[in-house]
């Protein structure tokens, strides 16, 4: 027996719209905290204009009511990366 039978198989990494429903659709789906909601063209307008490295920046470190990582803690600056690429094109 080798030592890692048994063990469980190593998870499919998620991608970034399985990461936004699972941890920024509460919030960027209802506007709730002051949230920019997803797709809402007027409400991205401004902070995309700022350009990408400044969204994720506030991504990671939190910005307004958001926390930092949106709480997703076991998210990589990657994957926060990922998922403010997600939202602005659905923003756009």
């Amino acid at each position: 027996m080798t030592a890692d039978a048994g063990a469980a198989p190593a998870a499919e990494p998620m991608s970034a719209e399985q990461i936004y429903q699972a941890n920024c659709l509460a919030c960027h789906s209802t506007g709730a905290a002051g949230a920019p909601k997803t797709g809402d063209t007027a409400a991205w307008a401004p902070r995309i204009a700022k350009g990408i490295d400044t969204l994720v920046s506030n991504a990671i470190s939190g910005v307004n009511a958001m926390p930092p990582k949106g709480l997703c803690m076991a998210c990589s600056d990657d994957d926060l990366r990922g998922v403010v690429e997600y939202m602005v094109r659905q923003s756009q």
